[in-house]
């Protein structure tokens, strides 16, 4: 801290892995006479302890194992004046979740399997969701076992099996990947038809097929009809 109030000073860090970091807050030496008289580190309003290493210098210790430790952490100096250096940190940019992006698309009573990808890194587990509603709904073992199959074979992939489909099934379903610093989602959809629709076009033209027969039958009779009388 250059000694300039009112001015906050902010550092981006950007860890790959969990990993033990020391956050220090000092005065520069060329201000020996900005006189200190309180200090506060602070992750959003929960104060933290801290521990004071040299004169005018200020430190904490965080061992950062999950996402729930990043975030921005604040040191607050107050003398004369006030200064405040805020420590921004992040977890490295999670890998795209590679799943099918076209809709899915089955039929009444089938099954069907969805998949999910982690290409460049693998997850420490994998979730499922599906959506019902503006409801996120975890698909797991207490959850129609009969209905559910996942697996994670290999790791970096995870398999959604959905059992005796109808048409409730349909809709948008996520998958999940759980790194040690953050989580990422891929969407997939699903699309459950009836075996009518594949047949509509089929019974539409045998219905035109139909008309064109019975029209022709009623000529056949009416132009008999009309030579008998002549």
């Amino acid at each position: 801290l250059l000694g300039i109030s009112g001015t906050p000073v902010e550092k981006h860090i950007t860890l790959d892995s969990p990993a033990n970091v020391e956050l220090s807050c000092s005065l520069a030496s060329k201000y020996p006479h900005l006189k200190i008289v309180q200090v506060a580190w602070k992750k959003g309003n929960e104060t933290i302890k801290h521990i004071n290493k040299a004169e005018n210098s200020w430190s904490i210790r965080l061992t950062v194992t999950n996402e729930n430790e990043l975030g921005s952490y604040s040191c607050t100096l107050k003398g004369e004046e006030e200064f405040k250096a805020v420590f921004h940190l992040q977890g490295k940019s999670l890998p795209k979740i590679e799943g099918k992006e076209k809709t899915i698309i089955s039929y009444e009573g089938d099954k069907v399997v969805m998949m999910c990808k982690s290409s460049n890194y693998t997850p420490i587990a994998w979730n499922w969701y599906l959506t019902n509603g503006s409801e996120q709904i975890a698909i797991n073992d207490s959850l129609l076992s009969d209905k559910y199959v996942t697996d994670q074979v290999p790791a970096n992939t995870t398999h959604l099996k959905i059992l005796k489909l109808t048409k409730k099934d349909g809709g948008a379903y996520w998958c999940e990947a759980v790194f040690k610093l953050g989580k990422s989602r891929g969407k997939l959809k699903l699309k459950v038809l009836t075996f009518m629709v594949p047949l509509k076009p089929f019974l539409a033209i045998m219905a035109e097929v139909v008309v064109l027969v019975a029209a022709i039958f009623l000529c056949e009779i009416y132009s008999k009809k009309k030579e008998k009388r002549a």
